[in-house]
């Protein structure tokens, strides 16, 4: 990876995290973009997927800067324990189909078909659950908590976008579209502290050398900043938008991310 690259995809998380458009699937489209005339080496390819899940830490702690009145108040402990069973059942199947996720991320036709079907429920989510009314964790039962957790689980597949499936998941159980998306800021803490220390820990054990690189390490702290701070824009943005705009739109533009990753697998540019 070039200093370019790291800035490049660092904008691109901090962008795509919280909106459900799959920040995957735009990974891969910017990546294939970048290096569509080189052959990266292995060690190469493996720190690439090291760096794409660890700048999720800088986007996931704008959460907690903006929401930090709920995250440091201790005194709502039934608010964290909604969490924790929504956040379990990615915990269980990350951590028995790590494997096979990652192969998935090799796999630019998976990301453009759950693009592409993901778009297709967002242009008609609004109709389905659009009477929605669960304003708060306060109305919110552990019961639906544990479903929208299993929701997320089908995030796992690359393209498919963890804040779709979760905001979805949150108005098929009742949550209005705003707290909906709001839940699925929460859920994403604990979700991608989880997976940025399983992917750090694995490496560590697998390949140690590449996180005793310096310019890895550099790139790793710029880009968890950089994803940080745009992260922030982007979720007061995203906000302002859903109330406004509903879902739709991010259902168009996901079919349109799909076409354009098909488009770049037939010229060559990704492979299938």
């Amino acid at each position: 990876m070039t200093w370019l690259d790291t800035i490049i995809l660092s904008i691109v998380e901090g962008v795509t995290e919280f909106l459900p458009i799959s920040s995957t699937g735009h990974m891969i489209i910017v990546d294939a973009i970048l290096n569509h005339d080189k052959t990266p080496t292995e060690a190469e390819r493996e720190f690439a997927h090291l760096f794409e899940v660890c700048i999720q830490l800088g986007a996931i702690l704008s959460v907690v800067t903006l929401y930090w009145k709920k995250f440091l108040d201790l005194k709502r402990m039934d608010f964290y324990m909604k969490l924790i069973v929504a956040v379990f059942p990615a915990l269980v199947f990350g951590y028995l189909f790590s494997q096979k996720i990652d192969d998935l991320m090799e796999s630019p036709a998976t990301v453009a078909i759950a693009l592409l079907l993901g778009g297709v429920v967002l242009l008609f989510v609004e109709k389905l659950f659009g009477k929605s009314h669960i304003d708060g964790e306060q109305e919110m039962s552990y019961k639906k908590s544990f479903w929208v957790g299993m929701w997320q689980v089908v995030a796992m597949i690359p393209g498919t976008s963890r804040s779709a499936a979760t905001i979805i998941g949150g108005m098929q159980q009742g949550l209005s579209r705003k707290f909906a998306a709001e839940f699925s800021f929460f859920l994403a803490v604990p979700t991608m502290m989880a997976a940025t220390g399983y992917k750090l820990l694995k490496a560590f054990k697998e390949h140690p050398e590449m996180l005793k690189d310096k310019d890895n390490l550099a790139m790793l702290g710029v880009g968890n900043i950089i994803a940080y701070v745009v992260a922030l824009i982007a979720i007061k943005t995203f906000i302002g938008f859903l109330q406004k705009h509903g879902l739709k739109a991010f259902g168009y533009y996901r079919i349109a991310a799909a076409v354009v990753i098909f488009a770049l697998m037939y010229m060559g540019y990704a492979r299938m």
